[in-house]
């Protein structure tokens, strides 16, 4: 018969992994959430700027811990894939060049600074044009280049390399729907410009509601993820009389 032998500081770490992909999909569900709320404030006007600003700021802070949660999450189960002594334990910080999923999750985290620059910078008062696409504007776009850019590394990570469709892999499905979202992401950015001229934004319409629906696919894809469980566990097996 075969037996699956596994080391008790490995399962309690693989229990670990469980928990702390859990903890990232839940940080972008939140993150989304808040982000197509205070959408929704914005568009309809029913509540003062401050609040919209600081829904999205929450929503903000968020994306950003789910965005570093990704990075443990991915360097922590690369160590408990094999690589030795230290793979027992977490990994909080480690430099994984070789790896597109380390790749993915750095450049999404720095994404998700990028924005919070953006939404600390839209509580200012008495902005130009020019300051407004400065601090606000500029920052935003480099975010929603970033998080394209990380949904792409993401997708040729859970391909083997090479872009594709795997319709019945959920890991496909989590980084398709958030790369969707990245994508509406860019598109509300760009609306988002101020004209020098007229010191008003090239469509608000297309920023909130592409905000919105740019929220939603990160919401749904924060879900999704909760059922994509990692799989580290390193066993040993062995035939036996």
């Amino acid at each position: 018969m075969r037996q699956d032998l596994a080391d008790p500081a490995q399962r309690a770490l693989d229990r670990r992994l469980v928990r702390l992909n859990y903890g990232a999909a839940v940080a972008f569900f939140l993150g989304g959430s808040l982000f197509a709320l205070g959408a929704v404030f914005a568009q309809r006007g029913v509540v003062a700027l401050e609040t919209v600003n600081i829904t999205y700021l929450v929503g903000g802070a968020f994306f950003s811990l789910g965005g570093y949660l990704s990075i443990v999450l991915v360097t922590s189960t690369t160590a408990a894939r094999g690589e030795g002594a230290g793979a027992a334990r977490m990994h909080w910080w480690t430099l994984r060049p070789g790896q597109l999923g380390w790749w993915s999750a750095i450049v999404l985290f720095v994404g998700t600074l990028l924005f919070a620059v953006s939404l600390l910078a839209a509580f200012g008062e008495g902005l130009t044009p020019r300051q407004s696409n400065g601090w606000i504007w500029l920052p935003d776009i480099l975010g929603c280049v970033c998080f394209l850019v990380s949904g792409h590394l993401a997708l040729l990570d859970v391909c083997g390399g090479h872009a594709g469709v795997r319709l019945h892999d959920l890991g496909w499905w989590v980084v398709a729907v958030n790369q969707l979202g990245s994508v509406v992401f860019f598109l509300a950015g760009i609306a988002a410009f101020t004209r020098p001229a007229t010191s008003q934004t090239l469509d608000i319409g297309l920023v909130n509601w592409g905000t919105f629906a740019g929220a939603v696919c990160f919401a749904i894809g924060g879900v999704m993820q909760t059922f994509d469980k990692p799989t580290p566990t390193r066993t040993v097996v062995r035939d036996t009389p």
